[in-house]
């Protein structure tokens, strides 16, 4: 296993927006001798591939192709996450001037806590749709200078275009874009802090730390028993309802196609969904040594304490006995300790893909995640150690014997 806190500290700073996630992602797995696959392509019969639908991603490894023989019938192990965090997105017009200051008009995107965002030197990034080789091309932007801080970007002069400005930083002629889906991201670098670095300090840990846990799990397992899958889907902080969120017919479709690909059928497809299994990997709130009242009394977790295995009777999280079973039996094979978390009964719960990746697909699902504070804010803190022990409970996981 080769997750660190380090490791993770440079996947975040790699990984600005859930377009850089996904790019991030496709590196390592071509590294790891991945192939990229475009949806309207036919799809090979076995080998390590992975296809992307705007800021989302699937990667599996299907195994050794002998006529379809070697996966015939197995089912699959997944490990889903998702790539986008609450920040503020810039929106569609976004040139404003007030008392002579430049404005860049920005909103929420997601449950971010706003107050976290203020003061703060912030970067922008996201992509650019633009005209190009007679058609829509997609390009990648990252602007990490400190050009918005309060949503101010100048004063005095004429109001510029902030999007044709992030399209000349860039290299793009203004005139050329189409689109865009910009957002702003903390600028301060990701760090272990605390005695004896202990924690971690960064932005988007909720979930780029799910992320890299699960690619990290999937770089570590091989085809056996049942076939490792990675899902990371964009859009789940809004509520997953998107042409690629977890709400969308993106992983069936995906699963369905691995099996067609390997000469089975419909049929097939259908028999391998009851025995296959999903976790869906989203952080956990630790308890904060400010607030712990805020949890049920005896599901009190605890920062380096390892990973948490989240129940909720009204189906906010989606494991139950069969699921919580499961992961308890990767933790213990992967000789890390396991938290068990019930959100505090009069308190609202927020959710996670679980719930509705199990509806949409008829997989059971367990809801597990790491332990972290400040969730949601601009900047946010986990423990260190936690790190190899969730990618260690998420690769036994996927290949649990």
């Amino acid at each position: 296993m080769t997750a660190t806190a380090r490791g993770l500290c440079e996947f975040i700073d790699a990984s600005p927006s859930p377009f850089h996630v996904c790019a991030t992602v496709s590196s390592r797995l071509r590294d790891a001798g991945y192939t990229e696959l475009a949806e309207a392509d036919k799809w090979p019969s076995a080998g390590k591939f992975f296809t992307l639908r705007a800021g989302s991603l699937v990667a599996w490894d299907s195994g050794t192709d002998t006529g379809g023989r070697s996966f015939r019938g197995r089912p699959f192990r997944i490990i889903g996450g998702h790539t986008d965090s609450p920040n503020l997105r810039v929106k569609q017009h976004p040139d404003r001037e007030a008392a002579g200051w430049q404005i860049v008009a920005l909103e929420p995107y997601g449950g971010a806590w706003l107050n976290s965002w203020l003061d703060r030197d912030l970067g922008v990034s996201g992509r650019l749709s633009i005209r190009g080789g007679g058609g829509i091309a997609h390009r990648l932007v990252r602007i990490d200078a400190p050009i918005l801080r309060n949503a101010v970007w100048g004063a005095d002069g004429p109001t510029r275009s902030f999007i044709g400005y992030v399209a000349e930083q860039s290299g793009i002629d203004p005139d050329d874009v189409l689109g865009a889906d910009l957002m702003t991201h903390d600028l301060t670098p990701s760090t272990l802090s605390g005695l004896g670095d202990q924690f971690v300090s960064a932005p988007r840990l909720d979930n780029q730390a799910s992320c890299y846990a699960g690619l990290e799990a999937l770089l570590n397992t091989t085809a056996g028993h049942y076939l490792p899958v990675l899902v990371l889907f964009d859009h789940e902080e809004v509520g997953s309802t998107s042409d690629h969120g977890a709400d969308s017919e993106l992983l069936t479709t995906t699963l369905e196609r691995i099996v067609l690909a390997g000469g089975g059928g419909r049929e097939e497809f259908l028999r391998r969904l009851p025995g296959s299994m999903v976790a869906s990997a989203d952080m956990a709130h630790a308890t904060h040594p400010n607030y712990p009242e805020r949890h049920e009394p005896g599901h009190l977790i605890a920062i380096n304490g390892g990973p948490v295995l989240k129940v909720h009777p009204n189906l906010r999280y989606a494991t139950d006995g069969r699921t919580a079973a499961a992961f308890a039996l990767a933790c213990q094979r992967a000789g890390v300790p396991l938290q068990r978390y019930e959100h505090r009964a009069d308190l609202p719960c927020g959710s996670t893909i679980g719930p509705m990746t199990s509806a949409r697909t008829g997989i059971p699902t367990v809801d597990v995640g790491a332990p972290q504070l400040a969730m949601h804010s601009a900047r946010e803190f986990m423990g260190a150690g936690d790190v190899a022990a969730y990618a260690a409970a998420l690769r036994a996981f996927l290949s649990p014997g």
